[in-house]
């Protein structure tokens, strides 16, 4: 499963940047080599040049402009200013997903515009929350996957990109951590890097006191029948609750996951997590999207139905969502509230097109996160609170 939902989100991550005008280009990809894995020659973590956000770095890629403006049902619109946590009581370490364009199975460590755009899109707002850390990772490549798509097979070192997230968290735990709390987030491969971390590291380990919660998007996971835990975690039922898992995989409502879809699929009978972050925020199922105004590699910005300027969107009022189930999928339906007679758009961006047509498997995979961005961050918020409030009772 691991592979197949990484090939899917280099489809879609493909897809959605050649859209707009830069197409991505083919590359030879090189032959692994013959030798032990390229992990032991890891990445210096003590080096701000590591981390795409890190609190000692001057200028990081979460110290973006987060200003949205809110367009309200009617057209009118309201600019709504970001505003950072003053003197957060504690952190959020975030694996970003597969974005990167480099030529190799594995990424460099050398930030382009896809790293830099996942973080302000995905990661940054949780900065009104908690101290924000985002390592760079030698990922498995877009044109890698690419390539086990065409090839069933892969030249990529697993190894090695785990070797550099573990190791950039074990970092953060010696020179940063000091008994604080952290959020651990991450979609699609990301997610994925933190499931890993759980299993291997992470819940057997002294580390596990602080953690917060868990917010998983975009990368499904069983529950085990067994025990009712997933990826090790109970399944979060309640905003305020700590040391356990956020976890959805979205669809629009009126297009649920097809029988093929590998996104909420139940695997060895163990159903896929679905968590409502629009429920556990206390929001009412109401969905508080973070838009892009403009998508990487496209021309044109999105068309929200009413021109603006700022780098977000928030459209109030528009989406809701419910965790739905059938008899092979668990999946997070987003309903569209339109009305035609109002001048704001009466749909949002994030299917996967190909030649001019959705391809219905991946849902809404591309915005998992922007979707409930506002949700996610106000619930890192009362996790964070309820940890801090068992801590400071024992």
């Amino acid at each position: 499963m691991l592979k197949k939902l990484m090939i899917a989100a280099a489809t879609i991550a493909m897809a959605a940047c050649s859209q707009g005008g830069s197409p991505v280009v083919d590359a030879p990809v090189p032959a692994a080599p013959e030798t032990e894995s390229l992990a032991s020659a890891g990445n210096d973590y003590a080096e701000m040049a590591n981390w795409l956000c890190h609190p000692d770095k001057p200028v990081d890629a979460c110290s973006v402009d987060l200003t949205a403006t809110e367009i309200s049902a009617d057209g009118s619109t309201q600019l709504i200013p970001f505003e950072p946590a003053a003197g957060p009581a504690f952190d959020c370490f975030y694996i970003y997903p597969t974005v990167s364009f480099d030529v190799t199975p594995n990424s460099d460590m050398v930030a382009g515009p896809e790293e830099l755009n996942v973080v302000a899109n995905q990661f940054a707002r949780y900065g009104e929350a908690c101290r924000l850390f985002a390592p760079m990772y030698r990922q498995t490549t877009l044109l890698e996957l690419r390539n086990q798509m065409t090839t069933g097979q892969t030249a990529a070192d697993d190894a090695m990109r785990y070797a550099d997230v573990i190791d950039s968290w074990n970092a953060y735990l010696t020179t940063e951590n000091d008994g604080r709390g952290v959020v651990l987030v991450g979609h699609s491969q990301g997610a994925g890097m933190i499931y890993e971390m759980l299993k291997k590291d992470i819940l057997a380990s002294p580390a596990r006191e602080q953690l917060i919660a868990v917010h998983a998007i975009g990368y499904g996971t069983g529950i085990d029948p067994a025990t009712g835990l997933a990826a090790g975690l109970p399944v979060c039922t309640d905003g305020a609750q700590t040391e356990c898992l956020v976890s959805f995989e979205s669809f629009r409502e009126a297009v649920p996951p097809p029988s093929n879809s590998w996104f909420g699929k139940t695997q060895n009978g163990k159903r896929a997590v679905c968590t409502n972050p629009a429920s556990l925020s206390g929001d009412d199922g109401n969905l508080k999207a973070i838009m892009p105004r403009q998508s990487l590699g496209r021309l044109a910005p999105n068309d929200y139905g009413v021109a603006v300027d700022t780098p977000f969107v928030t459209l109030p009022g528009l989406l809701t969502a419910e965790c739905l189930s059938n008899e092979t999928h668990d999946w997070l339906a987003v309903t569209v509230h339109t009305d035609p007679a109002d001048p704001r758009a009466d749909d949002i961006p994030g299917d996967l097109i190909v030649n001019g047509e959705v391809v219905s498997d991946w849902g809404l995979h591309l915005v998992d996160m922007n979707l409930a961005m506002g949700n996610l961050v106000g619930l890192a918020k009362v996790q964070g609170r309820a940890w801090l409030d068992t801590q400071n009772a024992e």
